[in-house]
C-alpha cells in the first residue's frame, strides 16, 4: 500500500472544495419539483409491478 503524503491528501481536498464552488446548484423550488417528481415516478413504478406481480400471481394460480 502506497503512503499518501499530506501535502497531496491538502491539495486533493482543496481540488475538491475549489470544483465544489463551480457547481451550478438547483435552487429550493427546482430541488422541491425534481424531489416530488422523482417521489411520484417510484410509486407509479411501485404500483406497475405490484399490478403486474399480481397478475401474474393469479395466472399461475388458475394453471395449477
Amino acid at each position: 500500500m502506497e503512503v499518501i503524503h499530506m501535502s497531496a491528501l491538502s491539495n486533493f481536498f482543496h481540488n475538491v472544495i475549489s470544483e465544489m464552488r463551480k457547481v451550478s446548484w438547483p435552487t429550493r423550488k427546482e430541488l422541491v419539483t425534481y424531489t416530488v417528481t422523482v417521489i411520484i415516478t417510484v410509486i407509479l413504478f411501485a404500483v406497475f409491478f405490484m399490478v403486474i406481480d399480481f397478475g401474474i400471481e393469479q395466472l399461475i394460480k388458475l394453471v395449477i
